[in-house]
């Protein structure tokens, strides 16, 4: 009997050792799943994409171009110029909206004004012993480069065939826009310059485009004067309208020769068959130059001398700028209108028909020219005549005949 109950808890024993081993065993299970998440864990992430906003990608290109809308040009000018675009091209037209920076807006690539390839830098080396050297301002515009820049060149070209032309402009800020968006390059005139030292040029004469002896023309001259040893002979005609003279009153037969000019194409292309039928229907001119803090600026006020003498009562002078004071476009709005004209013809007074003809002439925004005019009240009719200088035949001779002066 004992012997039996003996093995019964021995078989007691067996059984309940057997039922906590496997319970040991159902709690370390679910560890080896933990292990395993440790391990995953362990292996390298996936990189993070960051995205870029359509407004980050469209500050960026504003903020290259602003990098290249200065004067100064530099080592890293043609690569700024050269990214710059590419940044602009990789754009989605969406993003490209909303690219606006100090100076940059979506028209800086995106504005449409014309074949560049019908242009000439005029950069061309083996240029010989005679260089004549046409300096202008510069128009990025490139319909209006080609009338007006390109036209006086051309006519000088034509008129002097034993002598170089060749090209520089003096805003660098233009220079650097097309090469930008073109790719044209075109010299300033440090490059024009050494250019011409370096292809051994003799005889040097610069002829300026420039309306006045204004500020550009002082630095053209400065940069002349640096390079006078490079040359034996170093000659500068004169700008468009001449010497400044002292007062309003001081006209000369430049300005008599530019108010002609300017006056009877603006007449023509207004439909009419002289200034009086222009004037019998209520109608006056009015010629938009930049104006100027410069000394110079009253050459605008001879100019307004200048048709006043020649009876052209119903042409006023005006400024972008608003120096002098009379020319400001308040004041030129109140001179038409208490003379008593109804319609209003706007057309520049510079040498190309360029950003400031189309925006700050004839631009859609409040503060144009055209805008205020109309805003006013007082006129039947505004319209605006997209010509330059330039491209008049009258004014290519009168620069043809200032280089014949000095070359004389």
């Amino acid at each position: 009997m004992k012997r039996k109950l003996s093995l019964l808890l021995a078989a007691l024993m067996i059984l309940v050792l057997g039922l906590s081993g496997c319970g040991s065993k159902e709690t370390q299970a679910p560890a080896e799943p933990a292990e395993a998440e440790n391990q995953e864990s362990t292996e390298p992430a996936e990189p993070a994409v960051e995205e870029v906003s359509d407004q980050d990608a469209a500050d960026n290109v504003a903020a290259l171009i602003d990098a290249i809308y200065v004067q100064q040009r530099t080592e890293e000018t043609d690569a700024q110029c050269t990214a710059a675009k590419e940044a602009w091209d990789a754009l989605t037209n969406a993003q490209k909206e909303l690219v606006e920076g100090e100076n940059a807006d979506p028209d800086y690539f995106g504005r449409d004004t014309g074949d560049a390839s019908k242009d000439d830098p005029l950069n061309q080396d083996e240029i010989g012993e005679n260089e004549l050297l046409v300096v202008s301002f510069g128009t990025s515009f490139n319909d209006s480069r080609v009338a007006d820049i390109k036209g006086i060149e051309d006519a000088l070209k034509a008129a002097y065939p034993d002598w170089s032309v060749r090209r520089a402009f003096t805003a660098q800020i233009i220079i650097n826009h097309i090469q930008a968006r073109d790719g044209e390059k075109i010299d300033n005139m440090d490059q024009a310059l050494e250019r011409a030292a370096a292809n051994g040029v003799k005889n040097l004469i610069v002829q300026p485009t420039h309306l006045m002896r204004g500020a550009e023309y002082d630095e053209l001259m400065e940069a002349v004067e640096a390079y006078q040893d490079k040359f034996e002979t170093v000659k500068v005609a004169e700008p468009l309208l001449g010497e400044v003279g002292s007062d309003a009153t001081v006209i000369n037969a430049d300005k008599k020769a530019v108010a002609e000019a300017v006056t009877a194409e603006a007449v023509k292309d207004a439909g009419y068959e002289n200034l009086d039928k222009a004037k019998e229907d209520g109608a006056a001119f009015v010629f938009l130059g930049h104006g100027t803090s410069h000394t110079a600026k009253v050459s605008y006020s001879q100019m307004q001398t200048q048709m006043s003498n020649l009876g052209y009562d119903n042409v006023f002078i005006g400024t972008v700028e608003g120096e002098p004071e009379e020319t400001a476009c308040e004041a030129v709005i109140e001179a038409a209108a208490e003379a008593g004209y109804k319609k209003v013809i706007l057309r520049p007074l510079m040498v190309v028909a360029g950003d400031h003809a189309n925006n700050d002439m004839a631009g859609e925004d409040a503060d144009s020219w055209k805008s205020m005019f109309t805003a006013s009240g007082k006129f039947d009719s505004v319209d605006a005549q997209m010509v330059g200088l330039g491209q008049i035949p009258a004014i290519q001779d009168l620069y043809v005949a200032h280089t014949a002066a000095v070359m004389e």
